[in-house]
């Protein structure tokens, strides 16, 4: 599994990045990690609102920044 965190270094996106972190680690799910920091990276995606969440490739959510349960589940987790 391939998770990528877009934005540009805001503390939301410092946010979403330690709720991801802490969800796969809690739920024992092995993935790769990566913040995208470039512009043109992130508007290919056709993301508008940052931070955002992009799990293989698909764009989970956008503009906020879910819960930790919530990012469980756009995972795959319980």
């Amino acid at each position: 599994m391939k998770i990528e965190i877009l934005g540009t270094g805001c503390a939301k996106c410092h946010k979403l990045e330690d709720l991801t972190r802490e969800a796969l680690k809690d739920s024992g799910i092995v993935a790769e990690l990566t913040k995208v920091e470039d512009i043109k990276k992130i508007m290919g995606y056709g993301v508008m609102t940052l931070p955002a969440l992009v799990v293989d490739g698909e764009v989970k959510v956008a503009g906020k920044i879910p819960g930790k349960e919530e990012i469980l589940k756009m995972l795959g987790g319980k």
